[in-house]
């Protein structure tokens, strides 16, 4: 299951948060009260249906990232068409535009576009890194248990065959490792969102006009940018999801338009939910042969392939209506959402740059475990508990340090007079 909830600021006047959690400058969360408090919606509370949502959607990527894992039973995909990446391509396109639209008011273009760039960058940053731990990490397994299928398997064989031009293709975001591809994918759609923040700002619903061309002739001419080894296309096809991430945008522009989708409409409800029970039908169709048999051809031939590449119209619909539904029962002041026991949740989802490259280690290390010693249900279940703990813990400790990072330092000359007198020297 994956990542959810004005263009001008909100009515006291406060920046919302950043991509990934971080406040606008990317350096860390925002607000520096209890979870629950900071800007982003009404009254200047924290919308904690973000943090949410992006966490439980890091979750699920890492659970389903994990080959035979019986536990990704529990996640959003096995129940619908759609799944956490819709969710976190949208909640970064709204935080996006619930940051830097507020920017771009106070400062002007070049400074928003300044920013943009600045978070770009240590995404891209952060991405090689994860490229090469990541390859290491697949290498050495592959090498200690004499098990070449690792590297074939999370696409890195080629990396072996000519590395000096893996390596350069990689730096250009066409060559990656199985399971690294969102970050590309937003690393794009955020190096776009200079161009489209001014016709964001005046003129929004032209914006997911344009959006929704783009979309409809990517998959109509068969757009997508390359990979490498030649012949391959992105597997998040950028001119097909930016749809999302221009949708979500929007939706932040229209603050009413959110809070009334809040309240329930029964027409609304029942055209959701009959779609959503619909979307399980199917998915559970290609998990139980009995029920896939009764699929009629012709209804078949016009739903297949449901791609996720180019996201397919069904798996869009199945994204709405699910977020309509929630919705109904995560508002922005819903007292669920201050529970201590989501507060893990909650900050995993903003430290969600961190938390992610973490999970992809984890999750290729659970593979490791289940292929090479064990695949029971009780080393599934334990491997998934072990790795969503080492998640919160590392949520945990970014989270201290940067509460710590932001404490007020004493005045220069306090400390040159500390430094001067020996009796205040703690190390005397």
């Amino acid at each position: 299951m994956t990542p959810s909830p004005t263009s001008t600021p909100n009515s006291q006047g406060q920046i919302g948060q950043g991509p990934d959690g971080h406040g606008p400058d990317g350096h860390g969360p925002v607000g520096q009260g209890p979870i629950g408090r900071g800007p982003g919606v009404p009254g200047g509370t924290r919308d904690l249906r973000l943090d949410f949502f992006r966490g439980l959607a890091l979750w699920f990527i890492f659970i389903d990232h994990i080959p035979g894992n019986q536990i990704a039973w529990v996640t959003m995909r096995n129940f619908g068409l759609s799944d956490a990446t819709e969710v976190f391509v949208f909640i970064s396109g709204y935080t996006s535009s619930l940051v830097y639209s507020k920017i771009y008011a106070l400062h002007g273009w070049r400074f928003a576009t300044a920013k943009v760039v600045h978070r770009v960058w240590t995404l891209y940053i952060a991405y090689l890194f994860l490229f090469i731990a990541f390859t290491a990490q697949v290498a050495y397994t592959a090498r200690v248990f004499n098990n070449p299928l690792f590297s074939e398997e999370l696409g890195i064989a080629s990396f072996f065959t000519d590395p000096a031009r893996s390596l350069t293709q990689a730096l250009a975001l066409k060559f990656r490792p199985a399971n690294l591809d969102i970050l590309p994918l937003y690393i794009v759609l955020l190096l776009s969102f200079p161009l489209l923040l001014p016709v964001l700002r005046r003129w929004p619903l032209a914006l997911l006009a344009g959006s929704v061309t783009l979309y409809a002739a990517a998959r109509g001419f068969r757009w997508n940018l390359p990979t490498y080894p030649e012949g391959g296309v992105w597997f998040f096809n950028p001119f097909a999801w930016q749809l999302l991430f221009v949708l979500g945008s929007t939706m932040q522009r229209f603050p009413e338009v959110s809070m009334a989708l809040t309240r329930p409409r029964r027409a609304l409800l029942v055209a959701a939910a009959a779609y959503l029970f619909a979307s399980l039908l199917v998915v559970l169709s290609w998990q139980i042969a009995p029920l896939g048999a009764l699929m009629p051809t012709r209804l078949a031939d016009i739903l297949y392939p449901i791609s996720k590449t180019d996201l397919d119209p069904l798996r869009l619909i199945h994204f709405c209506a699910l977020a309509y539904i929630v919705l109904q029962v995560a508002r922005y002041d819903s007292a669920w959402l201050r529970s201590p026991l989501l507060a893990p949740v909650i900050l995993c989802g903003r430290q969600s740059l961190q938390v992610f490259c973490l999970g992809i280690f984890l999750s290729f290390a659970g593979q490791t475990i289940l292929n090479q010693w064990t695949n029971s249900l009780f080393a599934q279940f334990s491997i998934t508990i072990v790795g969503i703990a080492m998640m919160i813990a590392a949520a945990r400790a970014l989270t201290w340090y940067q509460t710590v990072d932001r404490l007020p330092r004493p005045p220069a000359s306090r400390q040159t007079a500390s430094a001067k007198d020996p009796a205040k020297d703690p190390s005397a």
